[in-house]
C-alpha cells in the first residue's frame, strides 16, 4: 500500500449560511457545522484510502466564534495521520471577510474515520507522510491525543503511553 500525503486527502466544502441553518440568534447552529464538518472529513479520509470510511468519533471541536447568517464558509480537511485502519481527520473552518478581502479562520475539529470493507469489517490504510511543518505537528499530536483516548477508554494503561509521558518526563 503506497503511502500518501496530506495534499491527496484535502477535501474543500464551501457554504453561505441560509436563514435554515441558524438559530434565533442568526448563528449557525453547531449541529449543521457538526454535519459539514463530517461531510467535508469523510470525503477527505474516503481519498485518502480510497475505501468506504464511517465516522469512529468527533474528538475535538472549537466554536471560536459564530458565524453569522449571510456568511460564507469555507472547510478545509486533510488527513493529520493514519493508524492501522484509522485516520485522524482536522479540518479548519473559514469565514470570509469581504470588508478585508480575506479568510478568518473562525472553528476547528478532529474527526477520527475508519476504513472498513463491505461487511463492515475494519481494513488497513495507507500510511499519511506529512510534508509543511502544520502538517508535522499535527501528525506528531495524533498519536499523543489516539495514546489519551485510549487510556480514558480504558483500551491502554497509562504506563503504555509513551508519546504521552515524554511530555512530562
Amino acid at each position: 500500500m503506497k503511502a500518501k500525503t496530506s495534499k491527496e486527502s484535502l477535501a474543500i466544502h464551501t457554504e453561505i449560511v441560509l436563514p435554515n441553518d441558524t438559530n434565533v440568534l442568526g448563528n449557525l447552529m453547531g449541529g449543521r457545522l457538526l454535519h459539514w464538518m463530517d461531510i467535508t472529513s469523510a470525503i477527505s479520509s474516503h481519498r485518502h484510502c480510497s475505501r468506504i470510511v464511517v465516522t469512529a468519533s468527533v474528538n475535538n471541536v472549537s466554536f471560536n466564534q459564530p458565524i453569522k447568517l449571510g456568511d460564507i464558509i469555507t472547510l478545509q480537511a486533510k488527513v493529520s495521520r493514519a493508524f492501522n485502519s484509522s485516520m485522524e481527520v482536522f479540518i479548519d473552518v473559514w469565514v470570509e471577510d469581504n470588508m478585508r478581502n480575506k479568510k478568518i479562520k473562525c472553528n476547528e475539529a478532529i474527526y477520527t474515520f475508519v476504513a472498513v470493507d463491505q461487511l463492515g469489517n475494519p481494513i488497513n490504510v495507507p500510511e499519511l507522510i506529512p510534508e509543511s511543518e502544520e502538517e508535522k505537528q499535527r501528525y506528531d499530536g495524533a498519536l499523543r491525543r489516539k495514546q489519551l483516548s485510549l487510556i480514558l477508554a480504558g483500551k491502554m494503561k497509562p504506563s503504555e503511553a509513551t508519546e504521552l509521558k515524554a511530555l512530562f518526563v
